[in-house]
């Protein structure tokens, strides 16, 4: 069968590829066709649009990039309808990925949603247009089924795809004393700074972070470098401070990492399953404005990082928008790095969010449902 997927960012490339392979397994003849980026493209298929040239963050971003964004949708609609897939599959995404729905939809092609925007945290009306043009929904957080419930859609809930990816890296990940050389670390204890994969939110983010770091000798501060980043964008912001980059090996890094800070989405979940304390990160432009917009209009949530979303607790400290101050940042890795009491609360909290998330074996499940339901 032809497959044409949509993953707007690294996240959805990770969750997109491990998809891919899922469906090759059931379906040796598929055929992809996709926007994504190279771990899709390590699979096989034909990248048509790599997810940088998409990855526009908040509202400011987004109106000052519109053409560019128009530009990538009329693209698409196009390809789509010359590709002529069995099957169009949806990865998050929704600003971009709902309107192709509805074009999909309107041109009679089949159109499955994996993985859900978070409409349980905002922009719940945007649950209409799902119902509307979108013929199966795949979920990955169990509370997501009841959530669909209320709103009388039926989804398929299929585990979190991130316990494959972790199952897949753990089978092959590299030791501590090979990955420090590699990357010519030192054997001090590593603080992890996982500041996006948008260069808007790094440049937000990672200053701070960086600051926070300073006076701190006995550790030795480590970025989680996204390889599609010019190197000079985090190297400007480093500024000469003896801070380490690693490119693509995000997993590897938290593998052998004692506290980390973060910028909020899925790396949030990544880091408290490698049962690293964190504390999570959040910030957009547009100041207080913004920020009372996001909290009382926007955010249908207490929370905004996943592990406390799921967990329904604040399990890990957020720092968001006006509370992201240097102050409070570097207050907060103080507690991470040396109140042992604090440390071993928030692990206690990472155990009970792995038996909630289940098992390995999500990409398969999908991937399985999916050929069910197309044959």
């Amino acid at each position: 069968m032809k497959y044409y997927l949509i993953a707007g960012e690294a996240s959805g490339d990770l969750h997109g590829s491990n998809l891919m392979k899922g469906l090759l397994a059931a379906d040796e003849d598929a055929k992809f066709r996709y926007f994504g980026g190279d771990l899709m493209q390590n699979v096989g298929g034909e990248l048509v649009k790599h997810y940088r040239e998409m990855a526009f963050m908040g509202l400011l971003d987004v109106l000052l990039n519109i053409k560019t964004i128009k530009r990538n949708m009329e693209f698409c609609k196009k390809d789509l309808l010359e590709f002529q897939p069995d099957v169009l599959i949806l990865i998050d995404y929704p600003g971009f990925n709902l309107r192709i729905a509805e074009f999909a939809k309107q041109n009679n092609i089949k159109v499955y949603y994996y993985i859900s925007p978070k409409f349980w945290a905002w922009k719940e009306s945007r649950v209409k247009k799902v119902k509307a043009f979108v013929d199966e929904m795949f979920t990955i957080f169990p509370f997501e089924t009841e959530f669909y419930n209320k709103h009388n859609f039926k989804v398929n809930y299929v585990g979190n795809p991130l316990m494959d990816s972790m199952k897949e890296f753990k089978s092959a990940a590299q030791k501590k004393e090979v990955f420090f050389e590699k990357n010519k670390l030192d054997n001090r204890p590593i603080v992890a700074l996982l500041s996006g994969s948008r260069i808007k939110e790094i440049k937000r983010i990672l200053p701070v972070m960086v600051k926070a770091s300073e006076g701190l000798s006995e550790f030795q501060f480590v970025i989680a470098g996204v390889g599609s980043m010019n190197k000079k964008v985090y190297e400007e912001i480093i500024d000469n401070k003896k801070i380490s980059i690693v490119f693509d090996q995000t997993y590897d890094l938290l593998n052998h990492t004692y506290a980390a800070v973060v910028a909020s989405g899925t790396a949030a979940l990544e880091t408290a399953l490698f049962n690293v304390p964190q504390t999570v990160l959040y910030k957009v432009e547009g100041g207080l404005l913004i920020d009372f917009i996001m909290r009382y209009f926007v955010l249908k949530t207490k929370w905004v990082s996943l592990p406390n979303i799921i967990l329904e607790k604040t399990a890990v400290v957020e720092l968001l928008q006006k509370d992201m101050t240097l102050k409070k940042v570097r207050n907060e890795l103080i507690k991470l790095l040396f109140d042992y009491d604090y440390r071993g609360e928030i692990v206690q909290n990472y155990n009970r969010l792995k038996e909630l998330i289940g098992e390995a074996g999500c990409s398969k499940r999908a991937a399985d449902k999916m050929l069910e339901l197309l044959s």
